[in-house]
């Protein structure tokens, strides 16, 4: 596969793909007959073909990540499934949930009010700056933990600082400890191996319109048997299935009034795109580009990445540090003017933005990329840095 499959605008170098991954031609395509199926025969195709189609699009997900598709649920987007969590886990007054200082901003959102609401606390904990080793990741964000811990809330790959956590390691500490684990996963889903049964967490939130290319508005939760009694979806409609099938938790996420499902059932052909191509000959390709993207900024600024060790901590995306002033407002929402830049006169989409009072520069690579969409970024920023 390359950018042919793809139906990216050409006057485009798209190095984004971690915002927002676009799909395949081909899976596109399938998308459109799921579409005219439902519009040929609505009646037909809500209430009789969709719950046995969504089992098995369902089975063909589950069978990619390591785990039964009775411990899934579709649902829009990794933020629906974090907040379906958040309703989930209880909580009470001086409880805390803790997190890495790492962690994706909306993630933060959807637990400082679940925090809010209940008088419990958000814990931040910092880890090493860089970081080195997982193991050492590991201890220093277990000093966060105190007996008032209820929750563990922890990226598999961070947006910002692109590193790839040890997710399992976390995950059996806090079995020993009875701490459940909610895994954000967005980032994880096709860039990197994924086993949930091996890595056993509580929860795990993904999106699969990113790395896995499958149709925006596709996402998944998992929830182990432990949890499925008790989780619901912030929507609630009927519930139950309206095709006379068995009862599951699921029933509640799938019918949530009627909607497009067109893109859940588009995910296996998504799956098939990537490993017809080769699942890691895609994880090879796509760390091999985006590090030498990495070295050829580091080059020009003079700055080390973020994370040197890039084998162990990246995959497809790397963060890499930038110079350059903060500006006022910057971190309100407005777009760092050197992102406004690579985009008005290079037609450049590539994400600039401030962590940790540092101005930095994240570039995605997938299929449709190039050594050339490499040349065209290293050209703009010799001459915009």
């Amino acid at each position: 596969m390359d950018r042919n499959d793809y139906t990216l605008d050409d006057a485009v170098t798209y190095l984004n793909n971690g915002s927002f991954g676009p799909s395949p031609r081909r899976v596109q395509d399938v998308r459109k007959v799921w579409i005219d199926r439902l519009e040929r025969q609505p009646m037909q195709f809500l209430t009789r073909d969709l719950e046995p189609a969504l089992i098995e699009a369902m089975a063909s997900l589950a069978h990619l990540v390591g785990t039964n598709h009775s411990n899934m649920a579709f649902v829009d987007n990794a933020t629906f499934g974090m907040n379906a969590v958040a309703s989930t886990v209880p909580l009470d007054e001086n409880d805390e949930v803790l997190l890495t200082d790492h962690e994706y901003g909306a993630v933060m959102r959807i637990w400082r009010d679940r925090c809010k609401q209940t008088g419990a606390n958000v814990v931040v904990q910092r880890l090493p700056d860089p970081l080195t080793s997982p193991a050492e990741m590991v201890e220093k964000f277990w000093e966060g933990v105190t007996p008032k811990t209820k929750l563990i809330v922890i990226s598999h790959v961070t947006s910002a600082t692109a590193a790839i956590f040890p997710v399992k390691e976390v995950c059996q500490r806090a079995r020993q400890m009875k701490i459940p684990v909610c895994i954000d996963g967005p980032h994880a889903i096709g860039m990197i191996p994924v086993n949930l049964d091996d890595i056993d967490c509580d929860f795990y939130c993904a999106s699969c319109h990113k790395w896995l290319s499958a149709p925006f508005g596709t996402g998944f939760l998992y929830v182990a048997p432990r949890w499925q009694h008790r989780v619901k979806p912030t929507m609630i409609s009927w519930g139950g299935s309206v095709s006379g099938q068995r009862p599951s938790w699921q029933d509640e996420f799938n019918w949530v009034g009627t909607r497009d499902l067109s893109g859940f059932l588009s995910v296996p052909e998504a799956i098939r795109c990537l490993e017809e191509h080769g699942l890691e000959r895609f994880r090879s390709d796509t760390h091999k580009l985006a590090w030498e993207g990495a070295e050829r900024i580091a080059s020009l600024t003079g700055l080390s990445p973020l994370i040197a060790d890039h084998e162990t901590w990246n995959g497809s995306m790397i963060t890499l540090p930038i110079p350059g002033e903060i500006e006022s407002g910057q971190q309100h929402g407005r777009r760092d003017p050197l992102q406004v830049s690579l985009w008005e006169k290079y037609r450049i989409e590539i994400p600039v933005f401030t962590w940790k009072q540092q101005r930095f520069i994240r570039i995605s690579c997938h299929l449709y990329n190039t050594e050339e969409d490499i040349d065209r970024l290293e050209t703009a920023l010799k001459e915009l840095l």
